[in-house]
């Protein structure tokens, strides 16, 4: 009896613990932070969803940089197509061209110590974003920076959901084919991805290049009228309120975590009582444990509100998109989930252009002819292991 009472003490006393670590973490997260009002861009952009077209195109820039390259991934994997990307680096580097490469500590955490020697024996710049930190160490494990930004040269950008691994190029027997959506960005677009890696970079090396003028080039106007929005675990709740609340007619979500706050489920319902039509479009293959069960409390709501939903039948869908009266369409790096809303690092942009959106819409158009339209009749069936493992999910949704 003893030895139980003084282990449940133990526990108490780790959970206190946790508890506090991540109260006091993200207070010192948020506390100097600022809403800001990016300017509006507009830049030439184009839709890529398939990652060998995209790659092939990616690493095709990459080859021709002239002066510096600066990337950002959540995940860098170690495996042969991680290795070539890598390659790629190593030799623009030797060339002369300055290049810094920036990962996520947890998301890349396969990159081993040898590679990142031999990455800055060719000369490339290296850093790991957000290691953990004393005296937050467990808020620190889980506000991620979850960005993808590539500017090459200071005139071109990359922006999106895919990463670098061979489940993004369709490699993976479980997850192919991997159907996301990225941008690439010519003109003035590109400086406001250049300011965030920098800042980025600046949080990790201390090394500020924000005043230096040769990141920034003069760059031309293209036809997309656009605004790139940096998010750090506050601000995006508010920003995708304010889109919903605005939608008059149709309101299109694709998501691959669909793990909704108490604001956003509210505003979603507000929408459908003022005749809104809401349609959301998630994978019906999970890619990690419990995120499908914590989606399902808020998609029952939502569809006997009469929302469509549909489950992404054709591969893994990882796509992040939002389209509102097909006048606004969001596409980034940022989820509809606790993690993108509350802790990581985020940036999307957010298109205006007509033309563009109506691109996008027929490629979500393709996807939903892929999908099955889930019903409250499937997500009511008798079920006692999903019903445990929504129990679960209920429980650590803050974390998935």
């Amino acid at each position: 009896m003893k030895v139980l009472f003084i282990l449940i003490i133990i526990l108490l006393f780790i959970l206190l613990w946790l508890s506090l670590d991540f109260y006091l973490g993200r207070k010192n997260q948020i506390k100097h932070l600022k809403r800001q009002d990016p300017p509006f861009r507009h830049s030439h952009i184009d839709l890529y969803t398939d990652g060998p077209e995209l790659f092939a195109d990616f690493f095709s820039e990459l080859k021709k940089a002239k002066h510096h390259i600066h990337i950002l991934f959540y995940i860098v994997k170690d495996d042969q197509f991680s290795t070539e990307f890598l390659n790629i680096l190593k030799d623009k580097a030797k060339e002369g061209v300055e290049v810094r490469l920036l990962l996520d500590r947890i998301g890349s955490h396969l990159i081993k110590e040898n590679t990142i020697q031999s990455l800055e024996s060719h000369g490339v710049k290296f850093a790991f974003s957000h290691p953990l930190r004393f005296p937050f160490i467990f808020y620190s494990l889980h506000a991620r920076n979850h960005r993808k930004i590539t500017v090459i040269d200071g005139k071109i950008g990359y922006i999106g959901g895919f990463n670098i691994g061979k489940e993004y190029i369709n490699l993976d027997p479980k997850l192919s084919p991997w159907r996301d959506y990225h941008l690439k960005m010519i003109g003035e677009g590109a400086a406001d991805l250049q300011k965030e890696f920098l800042t980025d970079w600046y949080n990790e090396k201390k090394i500020h290049l924000l005043e230096n003028p040769i990141y920034f080039p003069s760059l031309p106007k293209g036809s997309c009228q656009h605004q790139i929005i940096p998010s750090r675990g506050i601000y995006l709740e508010e920003t995708f309120s304010s889109m919903i609340r605005n939608a008059r007619t149709s309101i299109i979500i694709g998501s691959p975590y669909f793990i909704l706050s108490k604001r956003l489920l509210n505003d979603l319902l507000a929408a459908r009582g003022r005749g809104v039509t809401l349609t959301i479009l998630v994978p019906k293959t999970a890619d990690h444990p419990f995120v499908k069960e914590a989606s399902y409390p808020f998609l029952r709501k939502l569809i006997s509100q009469g929302a469509i939903v549909y489950q992404f039948l054709n591969g893994f869908y990882h796509a992040k998109t939002c389209i509102i009266d097909d006048k606004i369409c969001d596409i980034g790096t940022a989820n509809f989930d606790h993690r993108s809303l509350f802790l990581n690092y985020e940036i999307n942009c957010y298109i205006y252009d007509h033309a563009f959106i109506q691109k996008v819409l027929k490629v979500i158009e393709t996807d939903i002819h892929h999908s099955k339209k889930l019903t409250l009749k499937e997500l009511n069936q008798f079920d006692p292991w999903r019903s445990c493992k929504e129990i679960v999910a209920r429980s650590i949704r803050m974390f998935l």
